[in-house]
This record gives C-alpha cells, structure tokens and sequence, in this order.
C-alpha cells in the first residue's frame, strides 16, 4: 500500500473513531431540549459531513488525480476487474456501508435527483424534498427528524458539489446517466447522514 493510502487510511480510521464517539454522546439529548446534555444533533452531523467531506477531497486530490496525472493508476467504476482505484464516489459510498454494517446506528451515503443507478436516487419524501432544498441553497444543510419504523432518527441532507474532472466526467459520459451538462462546482447531488435520537 503507497504511503498517500496508508495516510489516507489512517485519517479516516482515526475520525470515524471521533465522529462515532461524537454521535453516541448525543444519545441522551432530547430533541425538543437540544440544549440538554450532549451535543445537539445539528452539530455533530455537522462534524460528520466535515470528517466526509475532507476525507473524499484528500482522497480525490492526493490520491485519484495524483495517481491518474502520473500514469500510476487510473480510476475506474470497474475498480475490482480493472485493478484500479475506486471511484471517489465510490469510496464514501463503501466507507459508508462499511460504517452501516458495524450496527451503531450510523448512516451516510450520495444521493441526487438524476442517479446514474435507482438505488442512489431519493428514498423518501424527506430526502426528495432535501435534495431540492439543496440544489437550490447549496450552502444550507437540509435537516429534521423522522421516524423509520420504532425509531427516530436525525437526518442531515447536505449538498455534494462537483469537486473534480473525474466526477463530471463519470457522469457526463456514463450511459446510464440522465443529467450530461455537469460543471465543476455544480450540486450533483447531496451527502445523506442519519443517526438515531431519543426524543
């Protein structure tokens, strides 16, 4: 493993230690006293989408363009038959099934209006509404409570912005994509982040 996936990796072990530790202390707020003991919801999914989002931009920018500038490895939605590094969508994609598999509670993914695949498009009516609120106030986080069978769960829709050529490119050109007219810094789509709060 070179040293930029070793660095890479350990950067991320290391926050989502934090930001794990940071969601369960949230666990004995109330959601109507967020002002009670622990850190109101807002924040720590604020900490989370900050902990994502440098973890992808490091990765995109130190990893994937930097091997694929110097012909040492490319970047492929194949990743696993090419012998190639996953997509930066990709890797939050897998990071965040990863994170869902340890049963915490904890859940992040992408999602958009116009998936190159269903499965990445909204799930509910909250996240269809958030994903619209997002596109048009990019810098304002979508966020609220719902149930999901027994549960209620905190959820933070933030905008996820076309941050290099490899992400335009991957949608502009895929055959399964509906939307081909991507800029860099468009809102492709939006960073989901749940977590289950007691009320």
């Amino acid at each position: 493993m070179s040293h930029d996936l070793k660095l890479t990796s350990l950067i991320r072990n290391s926050l989502l230690i934090f930001f794990v530790f940071l969601s369960l202390t949230t666990s004995g707020a109330r959601a109507e006293d967020q002002s009670g003991p622990g850190i109101p919801f807002q924040t720590v999914a604020d900490f989370i989408h900050d902990i994502i989002e440098a973890d992808r931009t490091l990765y995109t920018t130190h990893v994937v363009d930097r091997m694929q500038e110097t012909g040492t490895a490319m970047a492929s939605e194949g990743w696993k038959e090419r012998n190639a590094l996953p997509l930066p969508a990709q890797m939050l994609l897998l990071s965040g099934e990863r994170v869902r598999n340890k049963g915490g509670g904890l859940n992040y993914r992408l999602a958009s209006s116009w998936p190159i695949y269903t499965k990445n498009g909204p799930a509910n009516d909250f996240e269809r509404k958030g994903l619209q609120a997002v596109q048009e106030n990019p810098d304002e986080p979508y966020t609220g409570l719902i149930t999901q069978g027994k549960e209620s769960l905190y959820v933070a829709i933030y905008a996820d912005l076309a941050i290099s050529k490899a992400c335009v490119n991957c949608h502009n050109r895929h055959l399964l994509s509906p939307r081909r007219d991507q800029k860099l810094g468009d809102v492709m789509g939006a960073i989901i982040i749940s977590f289950p709060v007691k009320q």
